[in-house]
């Protein structure tokens, strides 16, 4: 007898119906339809609500080869998860590179180095490209951090992709404009987030 059949009979047993059951165990009605029609398996947190639920072991719902299947799809989620969430956090870091003084400014023949708000030696094109660089990357940080919260799988890859041509193209403009400092930053962010995406790769094969 499939996981399933399984549920459905343990349900029925107990005169519960879907809605019911889904309130009992914290999840949508929607996923215990999908586990009854064999189109989904619960997580592990799920399998384990089920068993105290219905006083049966996890073995007599799931086949061990199944179990283990469940169980590593969802270390990789959670791998991904992580990962995704740690490039989030990553792009939001480079507003380092508004708000640290990595950029020389000559002010009554001395060098200084301030930030790139008060940055005046740039001309108005690297001012742009800077700002919209940095904050295009703030901004693709906030909504990866935001959407891997709200667990939302979709445009993750494309984001990641879009991420990282923004970085390479900064870290090519500020060595062009030798921008020392700033583009040793943003190149060491780059590099960070190259090893997180690999490990993304990696955890979805």
């Amino acid at each position: 007898m499939e996981f399933g059949e399984k549920l459905q009979e343990l349900r029925k047993k107990k005169g519960l119906t879907q809605e019911e059951l889904a309130e009992a165990l914290y999840v949508s009605r929607t996923a215990v339809s999908k586990w009854e029609s064999g189109r989904g398996y619960p997580n592990i947190d799920s399998l384990k609500e089920i068993s105290k639920f219905f006083s049966v072991s996890i073995d007599e719902l799931l086949s061990s080869e199944k179990l283990l299947s469940i169980a590593e799809k969802e270390n990789k989620f959670n791998i991904k998860n992580m990962c995704d969430l740690l490039f989030g956090i990553v792009d939001l870091c480079s507003v380092v590179l508004i708000i640290l003084p990595l950029y020389p400014d000559t002010i009554d023949d001395f060098v200084y180095s301030v930030n790139l708000l008060s940055y005046t030696q740039a001309s108005l094109l690297n001012k742009v490209i800077c700002w919209g660089g940095f904050v295009f990357l703030v901004a693709l940080g906030f909504v990866k951090v935001l959407l891997t919260r709200m667990k939302v799988e979709k445009g993750n890859k494309l984001l990641m992709e879009l991420s990282m041509l923004i970085g390479v193209i900064m870290v090519l403009f500020l060595a062009i404009t030798r921008q020392v400092y700033a583009v040793v930053v943003a190149f060491l962010l780059l590099m960070i987030k190259g090893v997180i995406l690999l490990r993304y790769i990696k955890s979805d094969r």
